[in-house]
């Protein structure tokens, strides 16, 4: 057993670096930094309670569930975070190639891509039209967290399934 976890953590800190290191150029620095936003709670309370309180039918209904799953989902989030004090990869790799102001609480799980699926999901739902927009949009979110250097591939992983996991049973479970 010890072995396997030995090699799970090589291959996701290979992952990681690739993402990290490997990948950057000037486009996707600017890319990526300002995309990651889509995660943040600013603009997912924004948008969320925006599309909830203004946006005609069935698209006040899907802002709801995501404002609701958006809540919801960080409760694990914050529970995850402090059963498993993951350090942030940017702290543990020397080599990581980090941007201003970094995070500097836990990593495990990723809260921005619990939110960006937690959000995305509910209109996925809604809506399959809406898959090749907003699946792409929320998997770049995923991707910038291991880009800018905060988390790892489990990290961001367990954040999407978080964020999915939530939102389908906020839609599921709706009366």
């Amino acid at each position: 057993m010890r072995q396997f976890l030995i090699r799970l953590q090589t291959m996701e800190q290979y992952i990681f670096r690739w993402f990290n290191t490997r990948l950057h150029n000037r486009f996707l620095n600017i890319f990526f930094y300002y995309l990651t936003n889509l995660g943040g709670a600013t603009f997912t309370i924004i948008a969320t309670l925006a599309l909830w309180l203004l946006a005609p039918a069935p698209w006040d209904q899907a802002g709801l569930h995501a404002a609701v799953a958006l809540a919801v989902s960080h409760i694990p989030v914050a529970i995850a975070k402090k059963l498993y004090p993951r350090i942030r990869p940017y702290l543990a790799i020397p080599e990581t190639i980090t941007f201003r102001n970094p995070l500097t609480d836990h990593s495990f799980p990723s809260g921005h891509t619990t939110a960006v699926f937690s959000v995305t999901v509910p209109f996925m739902l809604a809506d399959a039209h809406t898959i090749p927009f907003l699946l792409p949009l929320a998997l770049i979110v995923a991707v910038s967290r291991m880009y800018l250097g905060l988390h790892y591939p489990s990290d961001v992983l367990v954040g999407a399934l978080i964020g999915s996991s939530v939102a389908f049973g906020t839609v599921a479970l709706w009366p």
